[in-house]
Formats: C-alpha cells, structure tokens, sequence
C-alpha cells in the first residue's frame, strides 16, 4: 500500500539538547537522518516533503516547504507553511529524529482517521507524540492564531480540538533522537 496522503518530514528544528543538527546526523546507510527517512517513507507516501527552515543544509535533491517567515524554531511556521504550500485537506506530519515508526504504525493511523477530526495522533508509552499522526486543514486558522499570538506548544492544540488519539504499546518505536545517548542508542537498535 502506498498512500496518496501527502507526507512531511519535520526537520528544521534548533536541535539544542543535541548540540547538532540532527537532520545532518548519519544514519544507517545514509549520508543524513533526513534521508533516511526520506528514503524510508517514499515507500509508504508517493509524496513526501521535507520541512525546514532552509533547504540549502541539505545536499540532496527532495521536494522542500520552506517556513522561513519567522525565527522561531517551533514547528508552529511550518505547519502554516505546510498547508500554504500543498492546498490540501489533510497530510501526515512525522519528524525527523523518530526513525524508528514502522508503517504498520502508519498504517493504523491512517485507517483509523476520518473527515470529522481535526487530527489523528499517536499516543505512546511516553504520551502524546504530536509530530506524528494526521493534521487537517480545519486546524489551519488555530495555527495563524497561535502564530499570532506566539504560542506553540502543539499538545495543547491538540487537546483542545477534536483530536483523535490512536494507542500504541512500543516505546522503541518512538525513540526521538534528542541528545547524543539517543543517537548512540538508536545507532546500536539499527545494528540489531
């Protein structure tokens, strides 16, 4: 199955607990973290974009949504960005430092969302994982607010519209790469 849902990558963070951009990381076979996850979700999207503040970090080709309006690295701009750019009704959004969601995961997500939500999250052992799961454009105008307003924590806008959330038991599965024992611990998951 590959799904026609357009699919972004989130990859323009600041990455300060790392120290690096982790974007630019290596990983497994790949150069960068974000081709990794570019090359793992073409497989599951027929289109995939890569959101970042600047494509000229990155020395690959790929399709990029560019949120530089704004300084800031809270996602907040790249959502706005994001639904500015594609004009469509919804869109899977994943970041880039949780290489390790599986399609099966992916699968579940889309099948269970529907026209009627706002958006369709994934619920971990560590909590809400906001930055993966299905976004609809219905929540375009409270990203103007927050961005107005300059508010950006995306729990909480999920929380307070029709948020679906979907509950998965793997906590490996969302292992985000924050600080360099993360990295190390996922570089050692990769080799097993």
């Amino acid at each position: 199955m590959i799904s026609s849902l357009p699919c972004v990558i989130f990859a323009g963070g600041k990455s300060s607990r790392m120290g690096e951009d982790k974007a630019l990381l290596p990983f497994g076979a790949h150069t960068t973290l974000t081709e990794y996850q570019l090359h793992k979700l073409s497989k599951i999207f027929s289109n995939v974009y890569i959101s970042c503040k600047s494509s000229d970090k990155f020395d690959f080709d790929a399709n990029f949504i560019e949120d530089a309006i704004t300084k800031s690295y809270a996602p907040t701009a790249a959502f706005l960005a994001i639904f500015e750019q594609l004009q469509c009704e919804r869109f899977f959004a994943i970041s880039v430092d949780a290489p390790f969601i599986e399609k099966s995961i992916i699968q579940k997500l889309i099948e269970e969302d529907k026209k009627e939500f706002d958006a369709t999250i994934a619920k971990s052992p560590n909590g809400i994982e906001p930055l993966c799961g299905i976004y609809h454009k219905s929540l375009y105008p409270h990203f103007q607010k927050m961005q107005k307003n300059n508010e950006h924590r995306l729990t909480q806008l999920l929380l307070q519209n029709n948020t679906h959330f979907v509950n998965f038991d793997e906590k490996r599965a969302f292992l985000n790469l924050n600080r360099p024992s993360d990295y190390k611990e996922a570089l050692q998951l990769l080799k097993n």
